[in-house]
């Protein structure tokens, strides 16, 4: 532990909480029926992935919209859809539009109809943002929300916004050029630039960067008294840098993403979690925000997990053994191609 940061029993917590969450995502690999948990916390409430890109809708991502081999590959059309899927950032948005409209290109669809159709959903009264994380309206003069990301995306486009990522010489410029754009903040560019980079589009490393989103800077605060005038983003790659050794000290037995170490957006990622997590685990440890209470409930999944697909480049190339557990269930046993 750094001589400088004084860590609270949240910080601890931060560890056993990534741990626990992990195990409980093979468990479900391995074992479609559960229970995955014996933590009252993990299974009353819904928490993200300790790997950001295990979780369904990442997963979702980078195995339909940007690897799916029926699907164009240039630079233009993965920025496309990439972008297009991460305005909204929901699969049933996605599916929708696709059943009405077929296969989503920038050189072969009409955004007016996206947005046509995006207008009947909301008419019967069906969702079209995720509520993951708040996202902004961009000013374009547009009157619905959605009309106003899909003229951004015009924008982009007209920008050869694909063309200049692809040139940024590290993934901080990435971060810097999305940011220029209306209503993308901070928070949301590193968010989309981590996103493209799960694609061919780009190929910097997760470790390169990282930037703090508002759950992430409760969650830090929740673990330390103080951080010694440290940023959020320094503690991250702290915190990051030292995984190994915290779990060995915590005697916490930690398996990670088949030989991928935990990357500073997964670090990330956990506070914030670690902040929902203390509401109910360490009440009486303040954060910023104020929050008391976990707003999502688990609702418990009956469908099988897929087999996850990273992007090739990791080299967490899985491949899939069918199994039959004691209760009768279909069960994957997951190892790496050699």
């Amino acid at each position: 532990m750094s001589e400088h940061m004084e860590p609270t029993p949240v910080f601890d917590s931060y560890w056993r909480f990534a741990a626990e969450r992990q195990a409980m995502f093979f468990r479900r690999i391995a074992d479609p029926i559960g229970p995955w948990t014996t933590d009252p916390i993990l299974g009353a409430f819904r928490f993200t992935n300790a790997y950001r890109a295990s979780d369904r809708v990442s997963q979702y991502l980078i195995r339909q919209i940007q690897y799916h081999p029926d699907r164009p590959s240039t630079p233009t059309e993965l920025f496309f859809r990439t972008m297009l899927f991460k305005f909204f950032n929901r699969i049933e948005t996605w599916e929708a539009l696709e059943r009405k409209l077929g296969p989503l290109t920038w050189k072969g669809t009409d955004l007016d109809a996206v947005s046509h159709v995006l207008d009947q959903m909301m008419g019967r009264g069906q969702r079209i943002y995720s509520a993951a994380y708040i996202m902004p309206a961009p000013a374009l003069g547009k009157a619905r929300k959605h009309a106003n990301h899909l003229a951004l995306l015009v924008q982009m486009m007209s920008d050869k916004l694909p063309d200049r990522l692809r040139q940024a010489a590290t993934f901080r410029t990435v971060y810097e050029q999305l940011l220029r754009y209306p209503g993308i903040g901070p928070f949301l560019a590193f968010q989309y630039a981590i996103d493209l980079n799960y694609s061919m589009l780009l190929e910097h490393s997760e470790a390169d960067f990282v930037i703090a989103g508002p759950g992430a800077r409760d969650g830090i605060a929740k673990c330390f008294v103080h951080t010694e005038g440290r940023d959020a983003e320094a503690v991250i790659h702290w915190v990051c840098d030292q995984q190994e050794r915290a779990f060995e000290a915590s005697e916490i037995g930690f398996q990670t993403l088949y030989g991928r170490r935990l990357q500073p957006i997964d670090c990330q990622n956990l506070f914030c979690e670690i902040s929902k997590y203390a509401r109910v685990a360490h009440p009486d440890v303040a954060g910023i925000s104020g929050r008391t209470r976990i707003k999502q409930a688990y609702r418990h999944d009956p469908e099988p997990l897929p087999t996850p697909f990273y992007p090739p480049r990791w080299g967490l190339n899985i491949v899939e053994v069918e199994r039959t557990s004691t209760r009768g269930a279909k069960r994957f046993e997951m190892g790496l191609f050699a």
